[in-house]
């Protein structure tokens, strides 16, 4: 599945280290996906139950109560081990893990994808949507 396909077919993002820092990009962005039609949640334990730019903030994704289809990670690769442990532990499966730029860990991206769940490593989700012209704006 490619980046715009991704972008075009799913609507639900879960936004795992969203800040409510205006200058980090985990805030900009997300808040960005959602002015554009995006649904998308912010996770971050540290804002569970608040709401920060009109994004709702949850401590875990196991927290949201929706089906997320996108999970997009925006914390440093040493996480992502225990990330597709919490992912693997929903009750349903995400249709695809989206780590941002750097975001690279081969033995969790081969985890995510054994279970079935496309995955986007190392691109950022902004730049993908923004510039891609063939993606719904």
């Amino acid at each position: 599945m490619t980046t715009e396909d991704v972008l075009n077919n799913y609507k639900k993002i879960a936004v795992l280290g969203f800040s409510q820092n205006p200058v980090r990009p985990s805030n900009h962005i997300t808040i960005y996906l959602q002015k554009v039609g995006y649904t998308v949640y912010g996770v971050n334990p540290g804002l569970a139950g608040r709401e920060v730019d009109g994004i709702k903030c949850y401590g875990s994704l196991s927290e949201i109560k929706d089906e997320v289809d996108i999970v997009n990670v925006f914390r440093n690769a040493r996480y992502l081990p225990e990330i597709i442990d919490e992912v693997l532990s929903l009750p349903y499966k995400p249709k695809v893990i989206w780590t941002q730029l750097e975001v690279v860990n081969a033995d969790a991206k081969a985890r995510a994808i054994a279970a079935g769940i496309d995955y986007v490593e190392d691109k950022c989700i902004y730049v993908e949507h923004k510039l891609n012209p063939n993606v719904k704006k």
